[in-house]
């Protein structure tokens, strides 16, 4: 294995503290294994680098892996389901922490839409409500903006068809804990609420006040929109930039990891 250079820290290289408690997650094979080139550390810094600041992958700065080397590694963290089994671990640790149980009864859904590129344009749909064109995250969220469930369809799909899967993904990682999830109106109607639930959740519509003035916060529903700004700070998901669905998703596990490693370090710190 090649040794981590000495280099000025980026913004987005994991605390120790941070690595402290991924490093289990992402060890895949041993440290001083022969095809194990670069540090599991430095490939990892690499990969967030790249998801903060939006960058392609050939223009990887010098001080870090080379990107072929970082690119192979988050598609063999991706296909294991790493970042998900962290997402769930970290979600009970802070729910703990903030005195709630460990697994949530109650979610927020909610979709965004993602402009598409030259990358994603040949799996991309046309959000006629929205006017773009491009890709649809639809996403989970527990009460406190951790993440429960996401994935990722042509920008055409309406969020009532996603509605099944999503609810699904949601007992999943529960281990069906869920009984209720808060929506806006575009999850209205008989299919949509018999869809979720098949899966034991009952939806309950948050509407918007009928004489509403400016910008209203709307109760449950502003955690999901919350979660979904935290996901904009990272450029690479400002668009659609990924040839796969799949590792579209996956960043978007990461960032959401990113945040929560955060979250739980802190809590380190200050035990």
């Amino acid at each position: 294995m090649r040794n981590a250079r000495t280099r000025k820290p980026y913004p987005s290289d994991v605390s120790n503290e941070e690595w402290s408690l991924v490093v289990g997650y992402l060890t895949l094979m041993k440290e001083d294994a022969l095809q194990q080139e670069y540090p599991l550390r430095e490939l990892f810094n690499a990969l967030r680098y790249v998801i903060r600041y939006g960058i392609a992958w050939c223009a990887m700065p010098n001080d870090l892996p080379p990107w072929h080397a970082v690119h192979q590694q988050a598609h063999r963290w991706l296909a294991a389901g790493c970042f998900e089994t962290v997402a769930q671990d970290l979600r009970a640790v802070l729910r703990l922490a903030a005195g709630r149980q460990g697994e949530p009864t109650a979610a927020i859904m909610d979709s965004r839409t993602l402009r598409s590129t030259p990358e994603s344009g040949t799996r991309a749909g046309y959000d006629g409500a929205k006017r773009k064109r491009g890709s649809k995250v639809h996403l989970a969220v527990d009460t406190l903006g951790h993440l429960l469930a996401l994935h990722v369809t042509a920008a055409d799909v309406g969020d009532r068809e996603a509605v099944a899967r999503l609810a699904a993904d949601i007992q999943d990682a529960t281990g069906g804990a869920v009984s209720v999830a808060y929506v806006d109106q575009a999850y209205t109607g008989e299919t949509v609420a018999n869809a979720a639930a098949a899966e034991g959740i009952r939806l309950e519509v948050v509407k918007l006040p009928e004489a509403k003035r400016g910008f209203v916060l709307l109760p449950r529903r502003w955690v999901v929109e919350r979660s979904f700004a935290w996901a904009t700070r990272c450029r690479r998901l400002v668009k659609d930039y990924e040839r796969v669905a799949t590792t579209l998703a996956g960043f978007h596990v990461i960032a959401f990891v990113g945040y929560m490693l955060k979250q739980a370090a802190n809590l380190m710190q200050g035990a």
